[in-house]
């Protein structure tokens, strides 16, 4: 399948160019989606001709050995996932029709795609943005963006955990700060409770928003964290926040509120080594999850090593 010459859109069965029609014309879906398909039945179409089989009489042997094909002639895992979903989508169009009996993609995956590893500010990187306090603009959004960078960074909260906070303790709060005892009560996934210490630097931060925090909140509003509006602050507005910050404090990344958890749990682990109690500041039910930065603390280490080790890089011979 993968050396069959590539086949031309006006070459494919009647019935597969209805099917696309019915893709753009009923599920309306979008033009490079469509494309994608396509380009998958022309792949579908040159297996059955070089077969040779009728389209309707494809047996799942054969999309499982199309499928390697196509991993053979190099696509990856998110390309193969794709050809199986137009494949998948074709026959279970003809199986509504009557056309066919069974669904011979059903069943079949793609190969995993590797996930990547989260990314994660250095040390130094993310220290600059919680010290960085512009000296212009609005000296109120400046106390609530330092706090916010703070908790962020400072306690490896959720930026759903951090909007939901509100300024005091009460009944049905999703969460909130107790100050005096540097403590941040958090609402998480799952509707499950934790809570997690506050460090002195983000205190201090609270502290100053909280004193300036009645020049914007609304009358009555129990949000610590609220928008120019006086309205609790929204998940979108802290990203676009968080974004401009880093920006002004001279980041060469996009800098997004789950990127300052990462740097949190990498950072923590860098310097304990303890994995359950990153899991456990964290929130994750399985302790498969965190294990994750275990690979970007040993990334870390790898780049110690490469930069201070004299054996680490090869020497030129002379």
């Amino acid at each position: 399948m993968a050396d069959a010459a590539p086949r031309t859109p006006a070459q494919l069965d009647a019935e597969v160019e209805r099917y696309l029609e019915h893709l753009v014309v009923e599920r309306r879906l979008a033009d490079r989606t469509v494309s994608m398909y396509r380009e998958a039945l022309v792949r579908l179409a040159d297996g059955a001709a070089a077969h040779p089989v009728a389209l309707r009489e494809v047996q799942p042997h054969h999309i499982r050995r199309w499928a390697a094909g196509l991993r053979d002639a190099g696509l990856g895992p998110r390309s193969i996932a794709i050809a199986l979903s137009a494949w998948r989508g074709l026959y279970r169009w003809w199986g509504r029709a009557g056309e066919v009996a069974a669904n011979p993609v059903d069943g079949i995956r793609p190969p995993k795609a590797p996930k990547p590893l989260p990314k994660a500010l250095s040390v130094d990187q993310a220290v600059a943005l919680a010290t960085h306090l512009p000296a212009t603009g609005d000296a109120t959004l400046r106390a609530r963006d330092h706090a916010i960078v703070e908790l962020l960074y400072g306690c490896g909260l959720r930026v759903g955990e951090l909007v939901g906070l509100d300024q005091f303790a009460q009944a049905g709060a999703a969460g909130w700060i107790d100050a005096a005892d540097a403590t941040a009560h958090v609402l998480g996934k799952g509707s499950k409770r934790r809570s997690v210490p506050v460090g002195a630097p983000a205190l201090q931060a609270l502290a100053a928003w909280s004193d300036a925090r009645g020049k914007l909140a609304a009358p009555g509003e129990a949000a610590l964290f609220v928008s120019r509006r006086g309205t609790r602050l929204t998940a979108s507005q802290v990203r676009s926040r968080l974004k401009a910050l880093a920006l002004q404090a001279g980041l060469p990344t996009h800098v997004h509120p789950h990127m300052l958890r990462h740097s949190f749990a990498s950072h923590l682990l860098q310097s304990s080594g303890d994995l359950r109690a990153v899991q456990e500041l964290l929130g994750h039910a399985n302790i498969t999850t965190t294990q994750v930065y275990t690979k970007l603390d040993f990334q870390h280490l790898a780049k110690v090593y490469d930069a201070a080790h004299p054996r680490a890089k090869p020497k030129s011979v002379p």
